[in-house]
């Protein structure tokens, strides 16, 4: 196998899941690299943007399961990776496994759990594995968690952790789509071609099968990335830790979610070396939700994209 292979799959998924999604060309293209890494990403929409349908859309392109969980105030950690019952007919304690035993899981509007619901799927996100009444439970190699966030309705939602905001590779910001494309899905609704119609009637073709992902990851590595590269992108995550806006800076996986995520921006573009460009396009996303800003400056109405920028305009780019 070598990166052509990567490079077909990537736009063939690419293609197959824009059948089904509008627009969003992007939001698909961060998805993707959020697969094709082996991380995870965080969905900021309001409700109506496809974040579901994105998610299942992607399962069903790339030959995988999906599951989706509803937080809730009322949500328990056994309620997402399972319990043992027990078995009157075998008298034994038997497995009923939950919902993470999957490989792409939508995590709907995760900041509506308690901490300690949400901090049930850390051990999930970081190791691929559940501990359950103290056995240890392997999740599928491709286990994927899309996290959904409702940017606009805060009564009632509990923040996400420092620590699990950390691991996720992405965020992903799904915007309301432009009038043409508005336009496309009204003149699709409650017709052969709507979203869902298309979805579940198999339009959309599988592009690969599940199996296939692992050895198509790790094809990423033979991404050219110069030393000069390297250098330029650890410098941005540094200067994160310095700016006199900032006061948390981004710590040291993010600088391997950046590399990740630029190379597979790379191979994306159809490419199979990495340019300054590819760094530029993937800071915002891997760094964004990782920042905390000065209560100061986020009083004067500054973004953290915005300091980002600043920072990327600040260091010289290698030749």
């Amino acid at each position: 196998m070598n990166t052509e292979r990567l490079k077909e799959v990537l736009a063939q998924a690419r293609h197959e899941t824009g059948k089904v999604i509008i627009g969003q060309h992007e939001v698909i293209e961060m998805a993707l690299i959020a697969i094709f890494t082996g991380n995870h990403a965080l969905i900021e929409g309001v409700p109506g943007v496809a974040k579901t349908l994105l998610v299942r859309t992607l399962a069903q392109v790339l030959g995988c399961e999906f599951a989706r969980i509803q937080f809730t105030p009322d949500l328990m950690p056994a309620d997402i990776v399972g319990t043992n019952v027990f078995n009157l007919q075998r008298n034994e304690f038997s497995l009923i496994k939950g919902p993470v035993f999957t490989s792409f899981l939508l995590a709907d509007e995760i900041n509506r759990a308690p901490a300690k619901t949400q901090s049930a799927l850390l051990q999930a996100m970081q190791e691929r594995m559940v501990t359950i009444d103290r056995d240890t439970h392997y999740l599928s190699p491709n286990f994927t968690v899309f996290a959904t966030q409702n940017p606009i309705e805060y009564e009632g939602t509990y923040p996400l952790p420092e620590a699990q905001k950390d691991r996720f590779m992405l965020k992903i910001t799904m915007k309301p789509p432009g009038r043409e494309e508005e336009l496309a899905l009204a003149q699709r609704t409650m017709t052969a071609e709507s979203p869902e119609k298309m979805l579940a009637t198999g339009v959309v073709q599988a592009v690969i099968k599940a199996e296939e992902l692992a050895g198509l990851r790790e094809q990423l590595g033979t991404i050219v990335m110069r030393d000069e590269l390297v250098g330029y992108l650890v410098d941005i995550v540094r200067a994160t830790r310095t700016h006199e806006s900032i006061l948390v800076g981004a710590g040291p996986r993010a600088t391997q979610s950046l590399i990740m995520a630029a190379r597979a921006y790379a191979a994306m573009s159809g490419r199979d070396f990495m340019t300054p460009d590819d760094i530029k396009t993937m800071a915002v996303p891997v760094l964004e939700h990782r920042l905390i800003l000065r209560p100061e400056f986020e009083i004067e109405g500054l973004s953290i994209a915005e300091v980002i920028r600043q920072i990327l305009q600040q260091i010289a780019v290698p030749r």
